[in-house]
């Protein structure tokens, strides 16, 4: 493993993902704050389908593509790399073109079954990206073989650019203020954004292509049983999921309505849910992710090798970052929730939310690093069948408890599912890579660090108790971060050996 590259790829996609994560943030701030919560439920219905046509357009062949083209680049075998990506393409570019003409001519029956006809002019349009979406994967998987972070990095700043540029262009000029016309055109923007996303990627593809060393004779093999061996249980598994999530997103606001008795409540109280809480509460995972998609190939590597301590050592490392900052995360939201609610949406649910949400904040977190630890590891089976059976549970759970409990019923849902998915895959990943699970450092002094630093925030509202907006959420937020961190050495969640490595990362990335 090449440790300056990891940690300078660590560094550049880290910032990279915070910048676009901040961008679509604002963005979705602002885009809510036009159509309302009703119109960011109707959009995340359509979202949902849009999402899984891009699924059946990628499948899992970005990791599939990075495992088979590291292989070869290590053997210098660059016309076994233009082989598998030209397949690749090929496959995408099929797939995707089916996918998108199914949308077309699917569109009136979708939105008839979602039981929301306004969703039909967005359906339609929206799988005009997923070949370019498919290709873009392949290219992404490509460059993450290569461990060079920067052309992915830039097509999703250039991506982002587009979208938030075309839209807000499209909404000033082209919306007529209903709520079925800026789906529309968020749809349009999604679309268009993901085009020119994929065209620079092409671009970048082609002049790094240039550039794969070149054995004397090359050991390209058949390509596609290899390929199909790595993407078709992640394939699999993406489409299966991906497709129970589309079928629980059209549920949810259904059996809402048989609490609320209103549609439009119920939609909109699936876009606070949805399409407001959940993206600002996953905002701070920048870090996090990208670490996560870092090590697949890191794990994969030494799992293919044997090298059994290098794989506990990795998974130990992650499981420790991410606990630590996952309870920081959740403990600001559960400290701040309410105040950032009202300042960044102007919607109390929405603050009520973001606080109810809080405390299961970390064990999101610690369900999705684990997810791709656990690719790396070949337990793609195993994922696949933690997703449906956390599921077929989520289905259940809505259909029953929704129409007696509305929201709260949901959110007891979102707790059980989260605690079952983290809890099988943790399970799992400890026992392949043979990591002790150390509950005392990973958990339970970081999140006693969590409450001192809550109970410094309790009483600076009581010195101050008239703040509100700015005024309140950054001197609080930064007497939690900073009460928080200053506890953590003091405790022993973190050695003085772990501080020395840390440091000494920070100066490789440098």
């Amino acid at each position: 493993m090449n440790k300056q590259a990891f940690y300078k790829n660590t560094a550049v996609m880290t910032a990279t993902s915070l910048l676009l994560r901040l961008l679509g943030i604002v963005f979705r701030i602002f885009i809510s704050n036009r159509v309302g919560a009703e119109g960011m439920g109707l959009y995340q219905l359509v979202f949902s389908v849009y999402i899984l046509g891009a699924t059946f357009a990628t499948g899992g062949l970005t990791t599939a593509i990075t495992c088979l083209a590291a292989e070869r680049m290590a053997r210098s075998d660059a016309k076994g790399v233009r082989r598998l990506m030209g397949l690749s393409v090929a496959l995408c570019l099929a797939i995707g073109g089916i996918s998108a003409l199914l949308l077309y001519l699917g569109a009136p029956f979708i939105g008839r079954w979602m039981g929301d006809t306004r969703a039909v002019s967005a359906l339609s349009v929206s799988g005009i990206a997923l070949p370019f979406i498919g290709v873009s994967a392949c290219i992404k998987g490509y460059f993450m073989a290569r461990r060079r972070a920067w052309p992915p990095c830039l097509s999703q700043l250039v991506e982002q650019a587009v979208r938030i540029g075309g839209i807000l262009w499209m909404l000033s000029a082209l919306w007529d203020g209903s709520l079925e016309q800026a789906c529309l055109i968020i749809i349009l923007g999604d679309a268009l954004s993901e085009t020119v996303a994929c065209l620079y990627l092409l671009l970048a593809y082609r002049r790094d292509g240039k550039q794969l060393p070149s054995a004397s004779k090359s050991t390209a093999t058949k390509l596609l049983r290899p390929l199909l061996h790595i993407a078709l249980p992640l394939t699999a598994g993406r489409y299966l999921t991906t497709a129970l999530r589309t079928v629980e997103n059209f549920l949810v606001p259904a059996r809402l309505t048989l609490y609320t008795h209103s549609d439009a409540l119920s939609l909109a109280q699936f876009g606070a849910v949805k399409g407001m809480a959940l993206p600002l509460i996953f905002f701070p995972s920048a870090l996090l992710m990208t670490l996560s998609g870092l090590l697949i190939p890191e794990l994969s590597d030494a799992h293919a090798l044997g090298q059994r301590r290098q794989v506990t050592r990795l998974v130990e490392r992650t499981l420790h970052v991410t606990l630590l900052g996952a309870i920081l995360v959740g403990g600001v939201f559960t400290a701040l929730g309410r105040t950032l609610g009202d300042l960044l949406y102007h919607d109390s649910l929405v603050g009520l939310l973001l606080q109810i949400l809080g405390p299961l904040t970390p064990v999101m977190y610690l369900d999705s690093v684990v997810s791709g630890m656990l690719k790396g590891l070949g337990q793609q089976v195993h994922s696949l069948w933690f997703s449906v059976a956390d599921s077929a549970v989520r289905l259940a759970l809505i259909y029953l408890l929704l129409p007696r409990f509305g929201l709260t019923g949901f959110l007891y849902v979102m707790l059980v599912s989260n605690l079952l998915t983290a809890t099988l895959s943790t399970s799992r990943l400890l026992a392949v890579s043979r990591t002790p699970m150390n509950w005392g450092r990973w958990v339970i002094r970081p999140l006693f660090a969590a409450a001192v630093a809550g109970c410094c925030v309790w009483f600076l509202n009581r010195l101050i108790p008239t703040a509100h907006g700015l005024s309140a959420v950054l001197p609080q937020g930064a007497i939690f971060v900073a009460a928080y961190c200053l506890l953590l050495p003091l405790i022993g969640c973190f050695t003085r050996e772990e501080w020395r490595e840390l440091t000494a990362k920070k100066a490789a990335v440098g």
